[in-house]
């Protein structure tokens, strides 16, 4: 039997870009996701909000967090007295600049066949023996020049987020999945960036990087919910793999 969706409440923040940019030249990374999934683990802990999504210096951050106001609170207020430079990098704390974080409820009760414009951006990627792979390039590759029409992006990434959603044949079903319907997806966004992902420490404590290049998107798109309890399930977990890393935020609004 299906159970209530967990509550989630809509963080946003407002990011210090100048502190930022300190930040990452310390820790020696040029990959944002990576800073912003640092500095959201050194103030949260194993309760930093995810996913998230980082808009621009303008716009702030965005995340889904299952803490409400007085607990997330309670974890600023620690945060700042812990570690007070990490907390204004994020924008928790209130600024000359910035009023501090906004949080407000966000829905957990959908209706069935309810029809949603959506945003995500993604890094649509499959696994192979040279591990991940742009799915793009998997598509042409494996078309091999056969005859037929040319192979889409524009597809290739819908196809991706299709397969993402769906129900796996043969594999359990996870709550998250069969929660919606696609109605259409457009590329919004394109660009091939690298992105830095770290090692487990090692004997020395050293956790070393490397450089991992693909497909940064953005598709948008229209959805129908199937499933309401796994719609939320859905929202609160992310779509695709780096969701800790600024990827995988649904971003909703109204369909038209």
């Amino acid at each position: 039997m299906s159970q209530a969706a967990a509550p989630l409440y809509l963080l946003h923040t407002q990011p210090d870009a100048r502190l930022l940019a300190t930040w990452m030249a310390r820790h020696r990374t040029h990959d944002e996701g990576e800073a912003l999934h640092g500095l959201l683990r050194a103030t949260f802990g194993p309760a930093a909000p995810q996913p998230f999504r980082y808009l621009d210096e303008a716009r702030g951050l965005l995340a889904y967090t299952p803490l409400d106001a007085q607990v997330l609170a309670a974890q600023v207020a620690k945060a700042v007295d812990a570690d007070p430079l990490a907390a204004r990098t994020l924008g928790l704390s209130a600024s000359t600049q910035h009023d501090g974080y906004r949080l407000r409820p966000y829905p957990t009760q959908w209706t069935q066949g309810q029809m949603l414009g959506f945003e995500v951006r993604v890094r649509p990627t499959v696994r192979g023996t040279k591990g991940e792979q742009d799915a793009f390039l998997h598509a042409v590759a494996q078309a091999g020049g056969k005859d037929g029409a040319p192979v889409q992006r524009e597809a290739v990434y819908a196809q991706w987020l299709r397969a993402q959603l769906a129900l796996r044949e043969g594999q359990p079903r996870q709550p998250w999945q069969g929660a919606v319907e696609l109605l259409d997806v457009k590329l919004q966004a394109f660009a091939r960036n690298p992105i830095t992902r770290r090692s487990q420490p090692g004997a020395g404590g050293e956790r070393k990087g490397h450089i991992i290049d693909g497909p940064d998107t953005t598709l948008t798109g229209r959805l129908r919910v199937l499933d309401p309890i796994a719609f939320a399930q859905l929202l609160a977990r992310g779509v695709g793999r780096h969701r800790s890393y600024g990827f995988g935020m649904l971003l909703l609004q109204r369909a038209t």
